[in-house]
């Protein structure tokens, strides 16, 4: 590894960060799009050289995909934007809340989860995308809610190994998963959890906040929701609830190890109607065993914390041993260069976070 690269999305712009080997010491870059919020951030490193996204909102000219070749120092856009809904559906898009790389064996293909809830593939890595049609014409859809921040598909989940696989989670719908390339897609929610519906228990319209995988065991995933968290080891067949030793159920980040399976991270806030750390305590809380047990982690953290994290403001890299890393909405950003044990503030009084990537180059 020569230099670490971490990407922290704002509401007001985007900031890079650069490091060397140790991730140690952070350097940051003068701010990108300015004045935009950056709901969503990418790195994507299949390429002989990284390829980064920035999905910016601007109040004047609207949602774009933006992307770079050098670091971020100089960034392309699709002209009339890379992600357009059709006109037959009546939609425009809103805010593109996710960028995922496809598989290893498919370099070119990007996948992006926007508002309106809706899924769009990239065949070019990026340059351009079309939307995925049998979810947006899911019976469903017309059932589909809209959690607080709007109705998004918000995480994509490609399996590793079978390209005809994948699995989505949006608010408030639930995940949804298809195994003929998107030719058809189900609902995959059974054993979460929706006690703010009549039914607690339904097919679909559950709000899941997040959900992670590691590649090396696709059939495990891990789901923080509003109000529970889950996991499921038959790839969504049925999900179970590992809540049990954390100081509270709801949150929205979660984020597994780079290098093992069993190894997740959250960020958890009272609930839903009291979005603060517990105790006014900045902690995450890390299971090395799947979610059988829990373990809080704080040292190098602040108490007297009373800002929430987002669903895509903590992420890991993959150097060993790995980097941990969240921001909040207080403009805060911290990180842990030995999994946890230990932590260090790298930014702070940015504006309010909503995305962070890394990776070691």
């Amino acid at each position: 590894m020569s230099e670490a690269l971490l990407l922290v999305g704002t509401r007001k712009g985007l900031w890079i960060g650069h490091a060397d080997a140790a991730r140690q010491h952070w350097e940051w870059d003068e701010p990108r799009f300015l004045m935009e919020a950056v709901y969503s951030v990418c790195i994507d490193t299949r390429g002989s050289s990284p390829r980064m996204f920035a999905g910016s909102t601007s109040e004047h000219w609207g949602p774009q995909v933006f992307r770079s070749d050098d670091l971020g120092r100089t960034w392309t856009e699709t002209p009339n934007g890379a992600i357009r809904f059709p006109e037959d559906t009546g939609q425009a898009l809103e805010r593109v809340w996710q960028i995922e790389p496809g598989t290893a064996s498919e370099p070119e293909v990007v996948y992006a989860g926007t508002q309106p809830s809706a899924l769009f593939r990239s065949g070019d890595r990026g340059e351009t995308f079309a939307i995925v049609r049998p979810l947006w014409d899911h019976p469903d859809r017309s059932e589909w809610g809209a959690g607080y921040g709007g109705q998004a598909i918000h995480t994509i989940v490609p399996h590793p190994r079978e390209t005809d696989r994948m699995l989505v989670a949006m608010s408030s719908g639930g995940v949804y998963r298809t195994f003929d390339g998107g030719t058809s897609w189900a609902p995959a929610n059974t054993g979460i959890k929706a006690y703010f519906l009549p039914d607690p228990w339904p097919e679909f319209g559950q709000c899941v906040h997040k959900m992670a995988a590691h590649p090396a065991q696709p059939e495990r995933l891990f789901a923080q929701n509003h109000h529970g968290v889950y996991r499921t080891d038959d790839g969504g067949d049925s999900w179970q609830s590992i809540a049990d030793g954390l100081p509270s159920d709801f949150g929205f980040p979660v984020v597994v190890h780079p290098h093992r399976p069993d190894t997740a991270y959250l960020f958890p806030l009272v609930a839903d109607g009291e979005r603060i750390p517990p105790g006014g305590r900045a902690r995450v809380w890390r299971t090395d065993d799947a979610g059988d047990t829990w373990r809080e982690l704080g040292d190098g953290l602040p108490d007297g914390f009373y800002a929430a994290v987002m669903r895509d403001a903590m992420c890991t890299d993959t150097a060993d041993p790995a980097g941990i890393y969240w921001g909040a909405r207080d403009g805060s950003v911290y990180a842990t260069r030995d999994e946890g044990e230990h932590w260090t503030q790298v930014a702070a009084h940015l504006p309010d976070v909503l995305s962070v990537r890394a990776a070691v180059l």
